[in-house]
């Protein structure tokens, strides 16, 4: 069990998910320079209710569960402004959290054990087959891979990679998201997702 910093978004961060990030808030601003500096990691949860921006009637209600964020890039183009790129590392269950210093929150929290690799089972291929078509895409439209909404190494023939690039790809409700990123079992996490999928005529 420790205590994080913790960035609230309205999207869901997974394990080797991609996230690149404006930082001008001052709460965000100190703790990420801190990481910088430290090398250290914070924790990104989903917003079930509020913004990413706080004002002053807003209230905030985060995710039971987070992915701890590595900061891989960053740029400072103005002196109140950080461009970042982070990698979601491990995934953890949000036992407390606290609104701290200049609005920033802090949690309480106990790590979630990492998906164990499983090949991706003849019958949810579909899926793993729409990411690899999407990803395609990207290339030969030119898309820089570091500007791609996902990294490589591509491991398509992985349940939980898989499933867990849709489940950041899909505009899920924050809810459906937090239960997704809390399974432990990436085949039953990818047979959720696939089950969108063939709703929406994906795969």
């Amino acid at each position: 069990m420790s205590l994080i910093p913790l960035f609230p978004l309205s999207n869901a961060l997974f394990p080797a998910g991609v996230v690149h990030l404006r930082i001008f808030e001052v709460r965000y601003l100190d703790m990420i320079r801190r990481c910088i500096a430290q090398g250290s990691e914070f924790g990104v949860v989903g917003l079930l209710a509020g913004n990413e921006v706080r004002s002053p009637e807003g209230t905030e209600t985060l995710s039971p569960v987070g992915t701890m964020a590595r900061v891989d890039t960053w740029d400072a183009p103005m002196p109140a402004l950080l461009e970042i790129r982070c990698t979601g590392t491990g995934r953890f269950r949000l036992l407390s959290s606290v609104v701290a210093k200049y609005g920033l929150w802090m949690g309480e929290a106990e790590p979630i054990a990492d998906d164990p690799p499983a090949p991706v089972p003849p019958a949810m291929q579909g899926s793993a087959d729409a990411l690899g078509r999407l990803v395609a895409q990207w290339q030969q439209e030119g898309v820089p891979p570091d500007r791609m909404p996902l990294a490589p190494p591509f491991r398509l023939d992985d349940s939980g990679w898989v499933a867990n690039r849709w489940c950041e790809l899909l505009p899920l409700p924050p809810d459906d998201k937090a239960t997704l990123l809390a399974m432990t079992d990436p085949v039953a996490r990818l047979a959720s997702i696939q089950d969108v999928l063939r709703g929406q005529g994906l795969a």
